[in-house]
Formats: C-alpha cells, sequence, structure tokens
C-alpha cells in the first residue's frame, strides 16, 4: 500500500506540488520544484520527505525499497540506466531542511559509478576524463560523508598526483593520472574503513541518503540550529538529482551565484565560478577561485543565460537569491536556490530597492526588516590615515574588524569568552568553525571563495570576512601565521578591512557612518503606515 509520506516525490516539470510544502520535502526540493514548474532548467530528481529524519532507527529496508522506485522513476524520465554498463545514470544526493543550513548537512556526488558504468560513462560521452575524474570524486567523498574516514590521505594523494603530473591543479590532471588516482583511493579507502569501496550502485546510493539522514545529528548543525533558534525543525530530507557535469571539459564548470551583491545589497550578479569543476569544489571552501570574467568571455551564452537566469529566481520568489548551477558543454542548469543569506546592511538595502522596482510593497518589506534593529545600522571604515598593509584578500563580507589573532574556533571562543572577540584565522573557510565564527569580530582565511558555506555564514552573522589571502601561511606547531613579510603570534592584534580587502598588524580606529538615505526611506512607510493606521480607525 502506498505511504504518501515515505513514497519518493518527482521533481520534473508538470509534477504537483505536494500539499505539506517545505516542511514535507525540505526548502531545497521545494524550490526545485518551483524552478521546474516555471521552466527554468533543473536536472530530474526525487525527494524523500523529512518524515524519513524522523524515524529512528532508520528502516533500511524500507529505504532501500523507496530508494529503488525513484530510481525506476528517474531512468523512465531519462533514458538512462542506474549502473548500467551503457548509458549510465549517475545520481547526486543532497540534503535539505524546511529552513536551509548552509553548509552545515551533507551530500555526495557521483554515485552509481563502479568498473561497468565507469566504461559506460566513457562510451556515452567520449571524455574518459570525466570519467575518472567522477569515480575519484566519488570516492573522495564517500569516504569522507559516508565513511567518516579522515579526509586528509585522500586531500595527500591528491597533491600527490598534481606534484607528480606538473601541472598545477586537480583539474589539468589526464585520464590516465586520475585513473591512478582513482586506484590509490580506492586502497585508502579499503585500509581506512576495512572492507573494500562499495560497487553496487544501489548499496552506494542507500549507505549515501542513509549518512545525509544522519548528518542532521551532526555536531555542526546542532549547533547551527541552537545557534538560529531553530530547534523545531522536523529534520532534513534527501533529494536525489540526476548528475549534470561541471567538469565535462573546457565548455564546463560549476558555480554559486547571488542575484544581489550579499554584501552589500547592490543589484549585480555575485558569482563564483570553477571551470571543469564539481560544486563542491566551490562550496568546500578549499579553492580561491578566480574564473569570474573567463565565463564571461569564453561562455558568453551561458553567461547570458545566467543573468537571464538572475531575473526570472527574482520574479519567482521575489527576493534576493543564492543559487547553485551548472554548466555542461555550455548548457545552462540550475541545482538549487534559496533566499540569500545577507549582511544587515545589504537587508536594508535590497528592501527599499525591491519595494522602489515594484517586486515588493513596503508593507512587506518592513516585515522583513522587523528583526533588525535599524537604528543599529552602521557602515564601519578605518579612520585614514592608514599604514602599509601587510597582504590583501578576497571581499567575503564587509566591515572593519579588530582583535587579536586566534588561529582556531577553540582558541577563538575562549578569547571572547576573556572579552575580547578575536579575529579568526584559519586555512580555509569551514562550517566546522562555526562556534568560534560566532564569538569572533572578523574571520580571514588563505583559501576559499565569496560564496562558500562558510563565507555565506560570516555575512548571516554580519561579521568582516576576508578569504583567499594567498599571502597567508599559518604554522600550527608554533601558534604564528605570516601574512606577507610579517610573523605573527596568536594573540597579537590584527585589523581586517572588509571594505577594501586589505589586512593590517596593529589595532586601527574605527570610523562608523549612518545609511541615512535607506533609513529616511523605511521611516517613511512607517509613518504611512501608521497614518492608515489612524485612518482606519
Amino acid at each position: 500500500m502506498a505511504d504518501p509520506l515515505h513514497d519518493p516525490i518527482l521533481i520534473m516539470p508538470g509534477q504537483p506540488l505536494p500539499a505539506g510544502g517545505p516542511e514535507q520535502v525540505g526548502n531545497k526540493a521545494w524550490n526545485l520544484m518551483r524552478m521546474a514548474e516555471a521552466g527554468l532548467p533543473v536536472p530530474p530528481a526525487f525527494v524523500l520527505s523529512t518524515a524519513w529524519c524522523r524515524t529512528r532507527p532508520l528502516d533500511s529496508s524500507a529505504l532501500a525499497a523507496a530508494l529503488a522506485d525513484g530510481i525506476r522513476q528517474l531512468e523512465a524520465a531519462t533514458g538512462l540506466g542506474f549502473g548500467a554498463a551503457r548509458r549510465p545514470l549517475l545520481v547526486s544526493v543532497r540534503s535539505g531542511a524546511a529552513i536551509s543550513m548552509p553548509g552545515m548537512l551533507e551530500t555526495v556526488l557521483d554515485v552509481g559509478l563502479n568498473p561497468e558504468s565507469v566504461v559506460g560513462l566513457i562510451r556515452a560521452t567520449g571524455n574518459p576524463r570525466l570519467a575518472w575524474d567522477c569515480h575519484r570524486r566519488l570516492v573522495q567523498g564517500f569516504a569522507e560523508v559516508v565513511t567518516g574516514l579522515d579526509p586528509a590521505p585522500f586531500e595527500a594523494a591528491l597533491a600527490e598526483a598534481v606534484a607528480a603530473a606538473g601541472v598545477d591543479t586537480d583539474r589539468a590532471l589526464d585520464h590516465r593520472a586520475l585513473r591512478a588516482l582513482t586506484d590509490r583511493m580506492l586502497d585508502l579507502f579499503a585500509e581506512g574503513a576495512d572492507r573494500p569501496f562499495p560497487t553496487d550502485p544501489m548499496q552506494q546510493l542507500a549507505e549515501a541518503a542513509a549518512a545525509v539522514f544522519a548528518s542532521w545529528d551532526a555536531p555542526k548543525a546542532v549547533a547551527y540550529r541552537r545557534l538560529n533558534g531553530l530547534s523545531d525543525l522536523g529534520g532534513t530530507a534527501v533529494t536525489v538529482q540526476t548528475m549534470v557535469f561541471g567538469n565535462a571539459g573546457g565548455g564546463s564548470g560549476a558555480g554559486v551565484g547571488f542575484t544581489r551583491d550579499p554584501a552589500t545589497g547592490d543589484r549585480r550578479l555575485y558569482f563564483d565560478f570553477c571551470f571543469n569543476g564539481q560544486g563542491e569544489d566551490v562550496v568546500a571552501g578549499r579553492r580561491t577561485l578566480t574564473d569570474d570574467d573567463r565565463l564571461r568571455r569564453v561562455l558568453p551564452v551561458a553567461h547570458a543565460e545566467l543573468v537571464a537566469a538572475q531575473t526570472r529566481l527574482e520574479a519567482l520568489f521575489r527576493d534576493a537569491q543564492d543559487f547553485e548551477f551548472t554548466i555542461q558543454d555550455g548548457r545552462l542548469f540550475l541545482l538549487q536556490t534559496r533566499r540569500a543569506q545577507r549582511t544587515p546592511l545589504a537587508a536594508l538595502r535590497i528592501a527599499v530597492d525591491m519595494v522602489q522596482e515594484g517586486l515588493i510593497q513596503p508593507g512587506e518589506a518592513l516585515e522583513r526588516l522587523a528583526g533588525l534593529d535599524l537604528q543599529a545600522l552602521v557602515r564601519t571604515r578605518f579612520a585614514a590615515p592608514l599604514p602599509p598593509a601587510l597582504a590583501s584578500g578576497v571581499i567575503a563580507a564587509p566591515g572593519v574588524a579588530v582583535g587579536p589573532i586566534a588561529l582556531d574556533a577553540v582558541a577563538a571562543e575562549a578569547m571572547a569568552e576573556a572579552g575580547t572577540p578575536p579575529i579568526l584565522v584559519r586555512p580555509e573557510t569551514a562550517t566546522s568553525d562555526i562556534a568560534g565564527m560566532v564569538r569572533a569580530a572578523g574571520i580571514l582565511t588563505a583559501a576559499g571563495s565569496r560564496t562558500a558555506h562558510a563565507a555565506v555564514v560570516a555575512r548571516q552573522l554580519g561579521k568582516p570576512c576576508l578569504v583567499g589571502c594567498a599571502a597567508l601561511v599559518i604554522d600550527p606547531a608554533t601558534r604564528t601565521c605570516r601574512i606577507g613579510e610579517r610573523v605573527l603570534a596568536e594573540g597579537e592584534m590584527l585589523s581586517l578591512d572588509g571594505n577594501a580587502g586589505a589586512i593590517y598588524a596593529g589595532a586601527l580606529q574605527v570610523v562608523r557612518d549612518v545609511p541615512e538615505r535607506e533609513l529616511a526611506v523605511v521611516a517613511g512607510w512607517r509613518a504611512q503606515a501608521a497614518e492608515q493606521v489612524i485612518g482606519a480607525s
């Protein structure tokens, strides 16, 4: 007998929206359904509802049956076969709570690859590099997310392969190097997990889905819900989506975009893009991305489609959006959208501008701003004259911050507890640092992009944040860091300029400016609303 709470729900054009809304299928799947209904380019998918996450212990046989049902429907929709030796279907396994939790839950990509389907993918695409790159990504991601293995040996193997090939990044490895790297990672998996890597695609899928459900209880996810007052959320759904390949070659890539600048609120397409890569290359915070301008030049049609999607997403959702996308061989696909996390100042600017553009009414704008103390909103900057900067970074969140250097989340919490919020200085942006980010005055990282999950969280917290500072080298053993030519010990003062992207030694003087234009507009809305109340009485 059908079980509506546990049956897979298709995400394709023409499918009805489920009555339970985001609480039933999660915000990610709900928004995918709305995009598919509106005719936006969304790969076919199905979702298992949040009811699965509330079922403890998880019934593995029932989960396997539901996944098999969903896969049959995807195979029928795509004409591909899951694990097939010809025209194989590969899927991603993604999380999604009713309210978005950026980077706090898990994802597994490229599920369905084994020795037979790798050959099938090569046959279907004529691209052996794509097939072996996807296989090594599956092994690496599965090891970390599903099996809980230490990612360090896998990252080391990847770095060794890059060095041995004499190239700059893994995106330049050829299919022979990637095949050898996959074999090495399969060995690392077997050594660490004490079992061979599963070759049964349905076993891969079931283990991945169970791991995504289990990530609901991971410490970082629990901490995020506690810090944001989200204790009443009913768990995560699991979305299984047909893979599209940003790592298919020079006409492909993956990106994260914002329909407006989430730091300033300016109406402009704000995105990071990684040619010949997959989504985790962008959001994980381990890479510094520089391909944005190249996308405009190399794939002008895809870039124009991206700009058009910016307008369509705002018209559909009537708010600034944060969206993930993949371009495969010049064709754009949208994989996710959600309400963009933004700084308080950006929230004010976006609300004012959207009313003027006719997207929302003043009353709705006032509701969106209700949780903000508008009189406390200021733009911070450093007083002139400024000393020479030690180095520069990529601006992920604006404003300025001054504080002692903390080299990990534990030190950051201790300094804040002692009364001095620090500058959290890390090798890369990682959502596992959430507790330290909350207590820090600002954040500085050596790697990462402005659209990585942790940078999104920094903006949500209103913390000045610079990422991708190539001149930053951290020495955990001596508890020091080198920024440019200067070596600084943990506890020494540092000043971050999130407006100009500069880093200074010592404590600079902070100046605060008030956004008078936007505040005057909001004051006018409030006065008008008050007059309407008086007139009605």
